[in-house]
C-alpha cells in the first residue's frame, strides 16, 4: 500500500511531547522518521511515568512509527553522522532549547546553504528572537501567559486544561508547516525554514478570548464547564445524580428546548430570556428552572428529551468511558502496536483517507535501530561497535 508521505525522510532531534507529536503523524503518513536521542537515556519523555506497563504515557503516545538512533551530539563523530543523515533527508525538526543547535554547528544558516532542499523546522517556546527568547517554556507555563489559565476553571480558581495543549497546539502546526513546506517544495525545487512556538501557536486558539476582551473591555468569565458567553451551555444534573451537558446555539432551538425538553411552551416567549444575550444576563433564574425540571429526570431520560428536541447533548464520560466508547468501537479507531512490553493499543489518526491505512508501526527501544541506520550511511559494524564504547553512540 502506498501512503502520501512514502519516500520522505524525517530527521528528529526531537524531546518531549511538540516535536514527537508532529512527527508521529509524519510517519503515520508513510515517512521514515529517525528519532535522535540521547545515548542509553534517550528523549527524557520516556522515564515521565511508568504505567504503560513500564512504558511512559507521553511517549507511547508520541513515538510509534519511528526508527530510534543514538548520538552524543556534541561528538564531532556523531556531528559526521547527522552531516551524513541530513544530507539525505527531506526534513528536519528539532524541539531543543534557544541557540543550542547553532552551538552544535548546525544553526539555520548552515543548513539552508549545505543542503538547499532541506526543510528545516524549529520548535521553542517563545520564539527565535524577543526578550522572551531565552525563558524557559513548559506547557503550564505557556497556558499562563497565553492567558488560557486566566479564562479556564471555576469563577474562584483558575485552572490549567488537563492535556499538554500548548506543545499540542506547537506539534500541529509543525506538522501542517511541513506538509506545506513539502507541496511548496515539489513547485520550486527547494527547502523551507519553519519556525513555530508554543506561544503563538496557542495564541492562534485564543482568537475568541482575545477579541471578545479587545473590543468589549472585559476579560471573559470563568464559569467552570459552562460557556462564558451563551447560555444555556453547559452541565446540568438529572435526578440520579448524574450530569448531562447541553447547548442551546440558536433561537429555534431554544424554542424547541422550551418545548419538548422543558415542556414548558410558554417559557419561550419570556421577555427575560427572549435572546442568548437576554438568557445570559438571567442565567441564575434560568438555571433554577431548567434544574427544577432536570430533577424529575434521569439521566437517561434528559438525553432522550434533547435528543427528540434535536439539542446538542453528552454525557460527562471520565477518561475510561472514553477509551470503551461505542462510536470509537464501532469505525474500529483502535489498532495494535508493537512495543519493547508487547502490543499496545493505539487510536487511528484523525484524518481517514480513502485508500490509504495509516502506517501504525512499533514503538522503538532507545537506539534499536542503530546498526540498521549506520549501515546504510555506509559505516561498519566495527566502527559503530567502536563508536558505542566510546560513547558517541
Amino acid at each position: 500500500m502506498t501512503r502520501p508521505l512514502d519516500g520522505i525522510t524525517v530527521v528528529a532531534l526531537e524531546q518531549a511531547v511538540a516535536a514527537p507529536f508532529a512527527t508521529r503523524q509524519l510517519a503515520e503518513l508513510g515517512a521514515r522518521v529517525i528519532k535522535i536521542e540521547r545515548p542509553k537515556v534517550g528523549d527524557f519523555a520516556r522515564h515521565y511515568d511508568t504505567t504503560v506497563n513500564g512504558m511512559s504515557s507521553h511517549f507511547v503516545w508520541c513515538n510509534h512509527s519511528k526508527e530510534s538512533l543514538t548520538l552524543n551530539v556534541k561528538q564531532p563523530e556523531a556531528k559526521e553522522i547527522l552531516d551524513r543523515l541530513l544530507s539525505g533527508a527531506d526534513v528536519f525538526i528539532q524541539n531543543f532549547g534557544p541557540g543550542a543547535i547553532d552551538r552544535l554547528g548546525f544553526g539555520i544558516d548552515v543548513l539552508k546553504e549545505k543542503y538547499p532542499q532541506l526543510i528545516i523546522c524549529s520548535i521553542s517556546g517563545y520564539g527565535e528572537n524577543g526578550p522572551y527568547r531565552e525563558k524557559k517554556a513548559y506547557d503550564l507555563l505557556v497556558q499562563c501567559e497565553a492567558g488560557l489559565v486566566s479564562v479556564t476553571g471555576s469563577e474562584d480558581v483558575p485552572s490549567k486544561v488537563g492535556i499538554s495543549v500548548a506543545d499540542i497546539a506547537a506539534g500541529m502546526y509543525a506538522y501542517t508547516g511541513i506538509l506545506s513546506a513539502l507541496i511548496a517544495r515539489s513547485k520550486t525545487g527547494k527547502g523551507s525554514v519553519l519556525e513555530i512556538s508554543m506561544l503563538e501557536a496557542l495564541g492562534e486558539w485564543m482568537g475568541f478570548p482575545l477579541y471578545y476582551t479587545k473590543y468589549s473591555g472585559t476579560e471573559p468569565k470563568r464559569n467552570g464547564a459552562s460557556h462564558a458567553t451563551i447560555y444555556p451551555y453547559g452541565p446540568f444534573r438529572t435526578g440520579g445524580g448524574k450530569t448531562v451537558f447541553l447547548a442551546i446555539q440558536n433561537e429555534r432551538e431554544w424554542v424547541a428546548f422550551c418545548e419538548q425538553v422543558m415542556q414548558r411552551p410558554q417559557l419561550a416567549a419570556d421577555p427575560r430570556f427572549a435572546t442568548n444575550s437576554d438568557r445570559l444576563a438571567n442565567n441564575r433564574e434560568l438555571q433554577a428552572m431548567i434544574d427544577e425540571v432536570f430533577s424529575q429526570l434521569t439521566a437517561e431520560e434528559a438525553i432522550a428529551r434533547l435528543e427528540q428536541a434535536k439539542i446538542a447533548n453528552a454525557r460527562l464520560n471520565t477518561v475510561q468511558d472514553f477509551w470503551e466508547h461505542p462510536q470509537l468501537a464501532a469505525r474500529n479507531r483502535w489498532r495494535q502496536v508493537d512495543s519493547p512490553v508487547g502490543p499496545v493499543p493505539s487510536l487511528l489518526p484523525p484524518v481517514t483517507m480513502e485508500g490509504v491505512e495509516p502506517f501504525m508501526g512499533p514503538i522503538p527501544e532507545v537506539g534499536q535501530h542503530n546498526y540498521k541506520i549506520l549501515t546504510e550511511c555506509g559505516y561498519a559494524e566495527d566502527t559503530i561497535r567502536a563508536w558505542e564504547e566510546a560513547g558517541v553512540l
